[in-house]
């Protein structure tokens, strides 16, 4: 897919100037909804999705794309949601023709249509899945690995040997778009990710030609420490303030309080 360009007016874009050392810088990534950042995404585009499970969804872009109402797209997610929930919902809506991900568990939707061949489904290693994404941010255009040699991951591709072991020809991943949750960023799409929420966010954001970060909180730019930075906004292309999310947990787990002592 050709991503469309359009001028900055069009997007509905919001300047913001950042001054220092008397320069003055105007970033032009920052949109006023998630709506207005996905304005160009349509029909058959790829998508790489940040997160893990539901830990770490971009949700206010899920929810912006699911009411897009878009077909025909390819997702590129670890898992493409879980529990009717995440990316789940455009799988519930049929708006998905094809996933490439690491994992199926879980997911009933994505099994369920993949079983039934109208979801195509392409498994892959769950370290080859994440380095896939690297290299395509980094532009590398392909790797070989030793994971999955002589199974049927292998199959139709490559295999070549390196220090005695068989390894397997694997591409990069480049979608057209990039969808990510940071838990800080500023308006020049620098991101701090909140833990174990890091998980796949950065490298989907390094590999879409188009990256749309949504920040629980914008702080002004020169506020992050540079080693505080996870990912720098080289990578990002539009930023949305979404302070507001539902955080699902997919399996809470408790157990009873100990007794109170003598």
């Amino acid at each position: 897919m050709t991503v469309p360009t359009t001028t900055q007016a069009e997007a509905g874009k919001q300047f913001s100037s950042v001054h220092g050392g008397g320069a003055s810088i105007a970033s032009g990534k920052q949109f006023a909804s998630v709506a207005a950042a996905l304005h160009d995404l349509g029909d058959g585009a790829s998508i790489a999705v940040g997160g893990f499970g539901l830990c770490g969804n971009p949700e206010a872009c899920i929810r912006a794309i699911a009411a897009r109402g878009v077909r025909g797209l390819t997702i590129v997610s670890n898992n493409c949601g879980n529990q009717g929930q995440g990316l789940a919902i455009l799988l519930q809506q049929r708006q998905v023709a094809r996933v490439v991900c690491s994992f199926v568990g879980g997911n009933p939707d994505l099994e369920q249509q993949m079983l039934a061949g109208e979801v195509a489904v392409e498994l892959n290693p769950q370290g080859t899945l994440a380095e896939r994404l690297r290299a395509g941010g980094a532009g590398i255009p392909a790797f070989y690995t030793p994971t999955g040699a002589g199974t049927v991951v292998a199959e139709g591709k490559d295999v070549r040997e390196f220090a005695g072991r068989p390894c397997v020809l694997e591409t990069a991943l480049r979608p057209d778009f990039a969808i990510v949750r940071a838990a800080r960023g500023d308006a020049l799409g620098n991101l701090q990710f909140y833990r174990t929420a890091r998980n796949f966010n950065p490298l989907a954001a390094m590999a879409g030609r188009v990256t749309i970060a949504e920040i629980d909180e914008l702080v002004p730019v020169g506020a992050l420490d540079p080693d505080e930075i996870h990912l720098p906004g080289i990578f990002v292309q539009r930023v949305v303030h979404v302070p507001e999310h539902a955080d699902i947990i997919e399996f809470r787990t408790t157990r009873a309080r100990p007794a109170a002592g003598p």
